[in-house]
């Protein structure tokens, strides 16, 4: 089972550090990530994802599809009736994987002008050795989770919904 994690941290240099602990214990097989985002929000309020090019996933293509679901849960917070078949879509496979309105709402409000966040889509293979890596940058930690079959077609979905 999958799950995606929400960590976030009150500056972006925070989130830059947590983000290299997390790449760390993927080499270390202590967590097996198959996406990784840096998300942050500037000054003015406007939200910024990266999905930096040393993807750590099984590959470009995964990296790629987990870009997009980490896209739809930050940068499009309120998609209504002006989201096309593909993202209205997605969105729907979205609620129905657990990554629901709700959880994205918490993502938001998480999310405050100067801020930033670290996404992590993956599985970890020893929680106390995460959580121990991971408690000397703090920050909040928000989580859903996917199973197998729910990640296998949520990656459907996303693959058919790319132009």
């Amino acid at each position: 089972m999958s799950e995606l994690m929400v960590i976030g941290y009150d500056d972006p240099e925070t989130a830059r550090q947590a983000y290299a602990t997390v790449q760390e214990l993927h080499r270390d097989h202590v967590i097996s990530v198959s996406g990784l985002a840096v998300v942050s929000v500037d000054a003015q309020g406007e939200t910024h994802v990266d999905t930096p090019s040393r993807l750590i996933g099984p590959s470009a293509a995964a990296g790629a599809l987990w870009g997009m679901v980490f896209g739809v849960l930050f940068l499009l917070p309120g998609v209504g009736l002006v989201a096309g078949a593909a993202v209205g879509g997605l969105l729907g496979k979205l609620g129905k994987s657990g990554i629901d309105e709700r959880f994205r709402g918490r993502v938001q409000d998480l999310l405050r002008p100067g801020s930033a966040a670290v996404a992590i889509m993956g599985l970890v293979v020893t929680e106390d050795r995460f959580t121990e890596a991971m408690r000397r940058h703090g920050g909040t930690v928000l989580k859903t989770s996917l199973d197998a079959a729910e990640e296998n077609e949520l990656a459907e979905q996303l693959a058919g919904s790319r132009p």
